[in-house]
C-alpha cells in the first residue's frame, strides 16, 4: 500500500513536469489519503493541489499554530460515505491532527504504526469499516490520546499488555470484532482515566480480571457482553462507582453473583444468557450446601441406624405433618410482618431510601395493603353493578373526591385537544375546581370488567409527579377518565412556545428540576407501581407543568383502554356526548421523532427501555433548545432538529464546543457548565442505539439527583 501511495506521487511528479509547489506539507499529505480511495474524483472533487493550503477542503479543518506561516491541519472527518480504500501512512505526518473521524466507511486492511507519529492525536474514530490486523500498541505512545473507537470492524488477536501504557485513554469501544484470547491482568489500574469499556461481540475467552474493578472513573456500562468468559464474577467489580451498569450476558460465567457494591443496583437483564449463574437478581437460585458435613454424616454410623430403627412409620408421619404446620405457620408470620411492613414504609425503590426521596418521606409512596383492598372491594361492587351498566356509572377512585353525574353535565367545558389516546377537556365543576375529561371511543360494551381492571391499576398509581386518575364514567357508548388538571401548560409550550417559536421563560434551574421530577415520575411508574407500567409515549407535550413548574406525567395507561374503546368519540352519541363540545378538525399527527428506533418497527412490544430511550430525548431538548418535532412536514427551521440525537452525538465526536450545542438561553448562566455536560452524559446514555445497554429509569433518577444538589 506504501508502494502504491509512492507511485502516485511519482506518478503525478510525470504528469507535470514543473507542479505546483504552492501547496503546503500537511496538503500534500492529505493527497495521499486522496490517492488512496478507489473513488476519489467524485469523493473529493473539492481537494485541489493547487490550493495554497487544504483548510477549504471538505472535511478537513485547519489551525493557526505560532511559528508556523500556513495554518496546520488538526481536525479530519470523512465519515459516512461509504469510501472503499485503505488508510495512509502518510497521516502519520500531520503532527498537529487531533481528531481523525473515518467511521462509517469501508476502508480495508490494517492500522499502520506509522499513523500514531501524529504525536497531537486525542481522538481516533474507526468504527463501521472493515479493517483488519491486531489492536496497534503503537497508539499508547499518544501522550494525549482520549478516545479510541474501533467498533465494526474485523481486527483480531488478543488485548496487548502495552494498553496499560494508555494513562490517559478515557474511552476504549472495540464492540463486534474478532478479538481473542484471555485479558491480561495488570492493565486496568494503570487507565485510571476511562470512562468507557466496551469489549462485548468479541471472542474473548477466560475469566474477567479482577483488577476491572479498580477502574474508578468508569461511569456508564461496563459491557463485556456476547464473549466466552468463563468462571466466577470477580466480586471485585462490585468496587466499581455505583452509577455503573453491568451487562455481561451471553457469556459462559457460572456460580452466585456477589452482592457487594455496584451489585447491587443491577437488574437480571445484566446476567442473562449466563446458563450456570445463579442468585439474585436472577429467578434461579443457588444451591443450598448440605446441613450436615461429610464428617458428621460418616461419624456413629450405629447409632444413626439404631435411630432410624426406633422410629416407628407411624411416627415419622406424625413428625412429618408437625414440621409441615411449623413450616406454614412461620411462613405466615414473615407474610403478615412484610405486609405491616410495607404499609408503614411504601414502596422503597432503591433498598435503601424511597426513590428520589430529597428528605420528604412520600416521594415514592405506594398504597398500603389496607387501601389495596378498600380499592378492590369498592370495584368489585362497581364490577357488580356493571351488568347492568345500560345507564352509566359514574365511579370515584380517589375518596377525596366526589362529585355528581349531573354536575359535570352542567359544568362548562372547554377543548384541550385531541390525540391518539382520545379527546380531552377542561371542565369546570360547580364549585369551581377544574379536572381534565378525557373522552375515550365508544367501543368495548361487551367489555366491562377488562375496563375497569385496567382504570383500577391506573389508579392506584399516587406519585408527585404523576397524574392522578381521580374518577371514571362507563356507559356502552361513553367512556370518560376525570383526573387532576394541571394548570400551567405542558412542557413542549414552555419550550417553544404555544405559537411553536422559543421560549425564554426555563432558566437552567427549572430545566433540571423539571428533569429531575419526571424522572422520578417515570422510575416510580417503571418499578413501584402495581402494573411496573410502560409508559410508551414520552414527549414534551406529556409532560404536564403546573405553576411551580413541577412535572407532571400524564397519558400513561391509556394504551391498553384504547384497544378496548377505541379512539374515536362519536360527536354526539352517548349520554354525555351532548354536553361535550366536539373537536371537528384535528391536524394529522406528526412524526414521532422521541420514539427509540426499536420502538418504529411494526407490531414491537413495549418496553420500558423505550421509554428511557424517549426521556433521553426530552433531556436533548431541554439542553439544546431544539425540538426534533418539525412544525412542517417539508420545512426544518433552525429551532428543529428531526434527529436530534445525531446531531448532538455528532457534535461530542467531532468535540464542538458545547455553546455550539447547548440553548443559547442557558449561555448566560456561566456556572452551570458542569450540571448541562453531565446532563449531556445521562441523555446520550438513555439514547444508546442497544436497549440493553441503556440504564434502567431507577438509575438515571438516582444520577440526576445528584447533579445540582
Amino acid at each position: 500500500m506504501q508502494l502504491f501511495s509512492l507511485s502516485f506521487f511519482l506518478f503525478f511528479f510525470l504528469l507535470n513536469p514543473t507542479p505546483s509547489l504552492s501547496l503546503s506539507s500537511d496538503g500534500l499529505s492529505l493527497l495521499s489519503l486522496k490517492s488512496a480511495i478507489d473513488d476519489a474524483a467524485s469523493a473529493f472533487s473539492d481537494w485541489n493541489e493547487d490550493d495554497p493550503n487544504p483548510c477549504r477542503w471538505t472535511g478537513i479543518s485547519c489551525m493557526n499554530v505560532s511559528g508556523f506561516s500556513d495554518p496546520r491541519v488538526v481536525g479530519i472527518a470523512i465519515s459516512g460515505r461509504n469510501l472503499r480504500g485503505y488508510i495512509p501512512s502518510e497521516l502519520g505526518n500531520l503532527f498537529y491532527l487531533r481528531r481523525l473521524n473515518l467511521h462509517g466507511n469501508n476502508f480495508y486492511g490494517s492500522i499502520p504504526v506509522q499513523l500514531f507519529n501524529a504525536s497531537s492525536l486525542h481522538s481516533i474514530f474507526l468504527y463501521g469499516n472493515n479493517l483488519s490486523g491486531t489492536l496497534p500498541p503503537a497508539m499508547c505512545q499518544l501522550p494525549r490520546l482520549q478516545n479510541v473507537d474501533f467498533s465494526n470492524n474485523s481486527l483480531s488477536g488478543s488485548i496487548p499488555e502495552g494498553l496499560k501504557k494508555c494513562k490517559q485513554l478515557q474511552r476504549l469501544v472495540v464492540t463486534r470484532n474478532q478479538f481473542s484470547g484471555e485479558i491480561p491482568e495488570g492493565i486496568w489500574p494503570e487507565m485510571e482515566n476511562l470512562v468507557q469499556l466496551d469489549l462485548s461481540s468479541n471472542e474473548f475467552n477466560g475469566s474477567i480480571p479482577g483488577d476491572i474493578g479498580e477502574l474508578k472513573s468508569l461511569s456508564g456500562t461496563l459491557n463485556l457482553s456476547h464473549n466466552h468468559f468463563t468462571g466466577k464474577i470477580p466480586k471485585s467489580l462490585g468496587n466499581l462507582p455505583e452509577t455503573v451498569s453491568f451487562d455481561l450476558r451471553s457469556n459462559n460465567l457460572s456460580g452466585e453473583i456477589p452482592q457487594t457494591g455496584a451489585f447491587a443496583n443491577q437488574g437480571p437483564t445484566a446476567f442473562l444468557n449466563n446458563p450456570d449463574l445463579c442468585g439474585f437478581p436472577l429467578q434461579k437460585s443457588c444451591r443450598n450446601p448440605s446441613r450436615s458435613s461429610p464428617e458428621g454424616q460418616s461419624s456413629s454410623p450405629e447409632s444413626g441406624t439404631n435411630a432410624r430403627k426406633g422410629l416407628s412409620p407411624g411416627l415419622i408421619i406424625l413428625i412429618s405433618v408437625a414440621d409441615a404446620a411449623g413450616v406454614a405457620f412461620i411462613g405466615l408470620i414473615i407474610v403478615y410482618i412484610y405486609w405491616k411492613n410495607r404499609d408503614s414504609q411504601g414502596c422503597s425503590c432503591t433498598g435503601k431510601e424511597k426513590l428520589g426521596s430529597t428528605g420528604r418521606s412520600a416521594m415514592c409512596s405506594c398504597f398500603s395493603a389496607h387501601s389495596f383492598q378498600n380499592n378492590d372491594s369498592e370495584m368489585e361492587s362497581d364490577k357488580e353493578r356493571g351488568g347492568k351498566g345500560a345507564e352509566g356509572d359514574l365511579v370515584a377512585i380517589d375518596k377525596g373526591f366526589s362529585f355528581e353525574l349531573d354536575e359535570l353535565l352542567r359544568a362548562s367545558a372547554y377543548v384541550l385537544g385531541k390525540s391518539g389516546l382520545g379527546i380531552v377537556y377542561k371542565v369546570v365543576l360547580g364549585n369551581g375546581v377544574p379536572v381534565a375529561v378525557r373522552r375515550l371511543g365508544e367501543g368495548g360494551e361487551q367489555r366491562y370488567k377488562e375496563f375497569v381492571a385496567e382504570v383500577q391499576a391506573i389508579g392506584r398509581v399516587k406519585h408527585p409527579n404523576v397524574v392522578k386518575l381521580r374518577a371514571y364514567y362507563w356507559a356502552p357508548d361513553e367512556k370518560l377518565l376525570i383526573s387532576d388538571f394541571i394548570s400551567n401548560g405542558n412542557l413542549a409550550n414552555a419550550l417553544r412556545g404555544r405559537s411553536g417559536q422559543p421560549s425564554s421563560s426555563l432558566s437552567w434551574s427549572t430545566r433540571l428540576k423539571i428533569a429531575k421530577g419526571t424522572a422520578r415520575g417515570l422510575a416510580y411508574l417503571h418499578e413501584c407501581s402495581p402494573r411496573k407500567f410502560v409508559h410508551g409515549d414520552i414527549k414534551p407535550s406529556n409532560i404536564l407543568l403546573d405553576n411551580e413548574f413541577q412535572p407532571y406525567i400524564s397519558d400513561f395507561g391509556l394504551n391498553r383502554l384504547i384497544t378496548i374503546t377505541g379512539n374515536n368519540p362519536a360527536s354526539s352519541g352517548g349520554f354525555i356526548g351532548g354536553a361535550l363540545p366536539y373537536l371537528k378538525s384535528v391536524q394529522p399527527e406528526r412524526p414521532n421523532n422521541y420514539k427509540a428506533p426499536e420502538a418504529r418497527v411494526a407490531n414491537s412490544r413495549p418496553t420500558q427501555k423505550w421509554d428511557v430511550y424517549s426521556f433521553g430525548v426530552v433531556l436533548l431538548e431541554l439542553l439544546t433548545g431544539k425540538s426534533p418535532e418539525l412544525s412542517s412536514p417539508t420545512t426544518s427551521t433552525s429551532t428543529e432538529v428531526p434527529d436530534l440525537v445525531k446531531w448532538v452525538r455528532k457534535g461530542f465526536e467531532e468535540e464542538n464546543p458545547l455553546s455550539d450545542m447547548v440553548d443559547p438561553l442557558l449561555l448566560q448562566e456561566v456556572q452551570a457548565k458542569k450540571e448541562v455536560l453531565a446532563v449531556f452524559h445521562v441523555a446520550l446514555a438513555c439514547t444508546e442505539g442497544d436497549p440493553e445497554v441503556r440504564p434502567r429509569m431507577k438509575t438515571l433518577s438516582e444520577n440526576l439527583e445528584r447533579i445540582g444538589s
